[in-house]
């Protein structure tokens, strides 16, 4: 009777619980590094290990290091009114959505963030609570933009000369109304042509009608232009 000779190769340095224990120190601090794991694991076996061991053993538990996703701390009423705010909307249709305008200003920093920090996480958990870092604080040095979104437009991006903004901001309202102007103007020329068109091979019969269906269609227009 045969048996497989057993092959040659490094003898692994750590047990099966052992590599339980380095997995689960990365899963209660995720922001620990390889080297501190390896530390910990020094103090509580008297082994001494790599961190590329470290690393292997992670890898083999589904754990890499990812940099963490960046967030604006938000309190319990903050998300409770945004999540009542998406199940308000959730059945809107598209057309709906063509009347609405996103405006909102961000503050971008113009000196180094290297965010070198990284975490340990598994593969598809990028947003889940404990792998995202809040940070809502910039360096001194920066500057604050505004810009709005449509669905099929956009406006400038305007840079806030004195770095602040607020919803009462007589630059902002400047920006959105001409915005929403260009928008409605833009749908008065479309539908001012395609009449034009249309009549030109249009009895008189029908001609009426288009025109009642026209005016009709740019009243609903002018109706849902002002954003929710």
């Amino acid at each position: 009777m045969c048996s497989r000779r057993r092959e040659g190769g490094r003898v692994r340095s750590t047990t099966p619980a052992e590599d339980r224990y380095i997995v689960l120190s990365a899963k209660r601090n995720r922001r620990t590094t390889a080297q501190q794991v390896a530390n910990q694991f020094l103090a509580a076996s008297g082994k001494q290990i790599s961190q590329k061991t470290v690393a292997r053993r992670l890898s083999g538990g589904e754990l890499y290091a990812r940099r963490p996703v960046v967030c604006v701390p938000l309190t319990r009423q903050q998300r409770t009114a945004r999540f009542q705010w998406c199940r308000e909307h959730h059945n809107w249709t598209e057309q709906d959505w063509a009347c609405v305008l996103f405006s909102d200003e961000s503050r971008f920093s113009l000196s180094s963030d290297c965010r070198r920090q990284l975490i340990w996480r598994e593969s598809g958990t990028a947003y889940r609570p404990e792998n995202i870092q809040e940070k809502d604080r910039y360096p001194t040095c920066s500057i604050m933009v505004w810009a709005g979104i449509m669905i099929n437009g956009r406006t400038r991006l305007h840079v806030v000369a004195n770095g602040t903004m607020t919803a009462n901001d007589t630059l902002m309202k400047f920006y959105f109304l001409m915005f929403v102007f260009s928008v409605v103007l833009s749908v008065i020329i479309f539908f001012y042509a395609r009449q034009r068109n249309m009549s030109s091979n249009t009895r008189c019969s029908g001609l009426s009608r288009q025109r009642g269906y026209s005016t009709s269609r740019m009243a609903s227009v002018f109706s849902r232009s002002k954003p929710h």
